[in-house]
């Protein structure tokens, strides 16, 4: 989307003449206010009608003051919270046609013809139910003499479209539902938490003033554990899954892929083998659903049982129940509700009595719309295909992210070392500011290689270190626990390898190094390309290499992602929270909030959609003194209004003259008497912290597919008994486009970088800047030009022919 019009398309005259009904029914998931919310905005832009139905179906049944107009005002401050505002429940009486009937009549009577549903697949199925007997209810509703034949002509059809708010990630044809990611990271605090009384540890010793530091030694006063953690997922095992390859687990228990047989002695002989290598920790992840290969259950206290009887371990469990639902909303959730709530209103305005009923999903990072009773019918694939022990089926008809996900949690937990060595010796080193995933990428690949049968090697200090020897074995258990912590084990410098080569080749052939991992930021990127081009007059750099995007900024040209940036967008919309929590005890304040990203506008941009900012100022859109002044008199002229505060993000390098100090007080002065100013610099805050569980899966991920990939390619690399590699496709960046993981070759990306300004010349998430602005009451234009075509799920299904 673009701020241009559409020549034939008014979008703020698309829904003259419509009414729309937003409603949240079974259980709530944190992200549905952001839908609500976006489904309210979007809809009053289109000018359309909006109207709240509190109480999910029961409200629509009861109607009353349950069905009432919403206004722009009125979703004000729900970004930050949890559940859903205007209430959920799970309806009877709407199972009954007498109850449809009533709700008919309390639509019809408003002239409401569009209906747009957040909720599970039950409410989205009810849904499509509804709208299959509307003109029948009609029919009903005019002989009772409940409505006139005019009342329904005008309302002779009901559009229906829905969103999924689910934390389990139950629903087939999504990625993920809204509220998952929420519940990963309250189940990733409990991890964190109840780890830590386990976990290898540094000891510290002081002598004669100096501090020593003494790695692979114990706390005496650590214990050793086993961990059973216990999450939801009666039908679906995605949050443990990916809670598994999140921390490390030894072992995952999810309902679509049931333990082999004697999965008890193996188990044991896992827990075991860790305990030898070192390993004061075992986590072991339980589904709720989790069940055996003949279908009976697999409890928590029987897992206990089995590793306290047979092993004597101590071991603890740890049932999290409804906490996963509680909590605000991540950023990931709040900006997908929001994505997805734009995506719906525009799919009710373009149906017509034809359109099917439609669920806005997620693929990749595409919102996407799909039919919603194919998406149903997939989802009950599922648990046939369960029933009928097809478990290779079910996982398949989850999708390609749930694959994936399975795919690497077997890689990496399920497959022992082999005896056999590779004699490839892989080189691993982080270059640049350090992010949180960093270590969840290292350990994963280092993990991966040695599963190979390769020899890792650690490079500390970036491309200083590997200039300098720096290099040393990285083994399975030296990378343990790695994927929760923030920062980089491995240590990390922002130089650059254009003033080291000599001394870079000499320590690759020294130290017999066949392949290269770099995992850092924009300096990464320009790093591997320097040593690309070095390959004609240094032959040891013909060697494989892959460079993982690892930065807050999310400026590394090939990849819509970089590991780092959804940690530090998280941190910058939880201070927004506490910023907008403070001012609810004062009166007509501002807030200028800086962030980091260099010459990207990523951090700003998103975290303004997140945390529902006024304006978003960076590099890449262009502003002056009229933007400013504009913005100064909305202030005024907002004054007396009820909205008491805003809230404006600023990149860091948005403008060399229009510093966020010049537009503090630009503000300070012109609202001198009518509105406060304040700034906050967040600084580095933004890199630190522990990684999110959307970062230390993707590192995972990321890492274990580096290796593979490399893997290969040195088997195509492999000539007259050593690896030479000097074609463009050996040198390549690791990037998520648009729905999938990608290799793209390093030299081919520099025409799409600028790097002056250090970041793509394409950036995807400019086409998300508009529905910020939009939501915070810009007078734009969306531009409708693009469609989003319907899609098909059952032709990506196994079952789908």
């Amino acid at each position: 989307m673009s701020d241009d019009l559409h020549p034939t398309v008014d979008p703020t005259k698309m829904g003259l003449g419509c009414s729309i009904a937003v409603l949240t029914s079974g259980g709530d998931a944190q992200g549905m206010n952001a839908a609500v919310r976006a489904t309210v905005r979007v809809g009053l832009y289109t000018g359309a009608k909006v109207f709240f139905v509190h109480e999910g179906y029961q409200g629509l049944v009861d109607g009353g003051d349950n069905i009432h107009p919403a206004t722009w005002e009125s979703v004000s401050m729900m970004l930050q919270l949890g559940g859903t505002v205007i209430g959920s429940a799970r309806s009877k009486d709407f199972r009954t046609r007498e109850g449809r009937m009533k709700a008919a009549g309390h639509l019809v009577k408003l002239g409401i013809t569009n209906l747009c549903v957040i909720g599970g697949d039950g409410s989205l199925t009810g849904a499509n139910e509804f709208r299959a007997e509307w003109s029948g209810l009609l029919v009903d509703l005019v002989q009772a003499g409940t409505i006139t034949k005019a009342e329904a002509k005008t309302s002779s059809h009901l559009n229906i479209v829905g969103m999924v708010g689910s934390i389990d990630n139950d629903f087939c044809g999504t990625d993920m539902t809204i509220g998952t990611d929420s519940a990963l990271h309250r189940i990733i605090e409990v991890v964190d938490a109840i780890t830590t009384t386990a976990q290898r540890s540094d000891i510290i010793c002081i002598k004669k003033g100096e501090c020593v530091l003494f790695t692979h030694c114990f706390f005496l006063f650590n214990h050793q554990r086993t961990f059973i953690l216990e999450v939801m997922g009666r039908h679906c095992g995605y949050l443990a899954l990916v809670t598994a390859l999140s921390c490390g687990a030894d072992w995952v228990f999810i309902p679509e892929m049931p333990p082999d047989e004697d999965w008890e002695n193996h188990l044991c002989r896992r827990l075991a083998d860790q305990r030898a290598r070192g390993s004061r920790l075992n986590v072991i992840i339980v589904a709720e659903g989790a069940i055996s290969r003949d279908g009976m259950p697999i409890t928590s206290d029987q897992i206990k049982k089995l590793v306290t009887d047979r092993l004597g371990f101590d071991t603890r469990i740890t049932v999290l129940g409804h906490v996963q639902r509680g909590g605000t909303p991540s950023a990931f959730d709040r900006i997908l509700g929001s994505r997805m709530g734009v995506e719906a209103v525009m799919a009710l305005l373009e149906a017509n009595p034809d359109t099917p009923a439609c669920v806005v999903s997620l693929s990749g990072n595409q919102a996407v719309r799909l039919p919603l009773m194919e998406c149903v019918q997939v989802t009950k694939d599922v648990t046939a295909a369960m029933a009928e022990g097809r478990f290779e089926d079910a996982i398949k008809l989850r999708g390609k992210s749930f694959e994936n996900n399975w795919n690497t949690y077997k890689l990496l937990a399920h497959i022992n070392p082999p005896d056999v060595k590779s004699n490839i010796n892989v080189a691993i080193m982080n270059i640049g500011a350090p992010c949180a995933g960093m270590n969840a990428a290292v350990r994963s690949a280092v993990r991966m290689g040695i599963i190979q049968g390769h020899s890792m090697l650690a490079v500390h200090d970036g491309f200083d270190g590997l200039a300098h020897g720096q290099i040393e074995p990285i083994t399975w258990v030296s990378v343990t626990g790695w994927t929760g912590k923030g920062g980089s084990m491995l240590g990390t410098k922002r130089t650059l390898p254009g003033k080291l080569l000599e001394e870079i080749s000499q320590n690759i052939a020294k130290f017999n190094i066949h392949a290269l991992v770099i995992i850092g930021g924009f300096e990464a990127y320009v790093g591997g390309l320097e040593l690309v081009q070095a390959r004609e007059k240094y032959e040891e750099l013909c060697i494989p290499m892959v460079v993982i995007p690892a930065t807050v900024s999310n400026n590394v040209p090939g990849s819509d992602f970089s590991i780092g940036a959804d940690t530090a967008l998280n941190t910058i919309t939880a201070t927004c929270d506490r910023i907008k929590q403070s001012a609810a005890g004062t009166k007509r304040r501002v807030f200028i909030v800086e962030t980091m990203g260099g010459y990207c506008g990523y951090l700003s941009t998103m975290a303004g959609l997140a945390a529902g900012a006024d304006a978003a100022y960076i590099f890449e859109e262009k502003f002056g003194i009229k933007d400013l002044e504009l913005l100064v008199q909305i202030l005024l002229d907002n004054s007396t209004t009820i909205c008491q505060f805003s809230f404006y993000n600023r990149n860091e390098n948005a403008n060399a003259n229009y510093t966020t100090d010049f537009i503090f007080n630009l503000y300070s002065e012109e609202g001198k008497g009518v509105f406060d100013c304040r700034k906050n610099v967040l600084g580095h805050m933004q890199q630190g912290g522990t990684p999110t569980p959307f970062d230390r899966n993707f590192g995972t991920k990321m890492g274990a597919k580096t290796v593979l990939w490399l893997t290969e390619k040195l088997k195509d690399c492999y000539r007259h008994g050593r690896i030479f590699a000097n074609t463009p496709d050996s040198a390549c960046v690791l990037g998520m486009r648009k729905r999938a993981l990608h290799f793209q070759p390093l030299s081919e990306l520099k025409g799409d970088t600028d790097l002056e300004h250090r970041i793509p010349k394409t950036q995807w998430w400019l086409k998300i800047r508009p529905i910020m602005k939009i939501l915070a009451k810009y007078d734009i234009k969306l531009d409708t030009s693009e469609h989003t075509d319907m899609e098909h799920v059952k032709k990506r299904s196994p079952l789908g022919k």
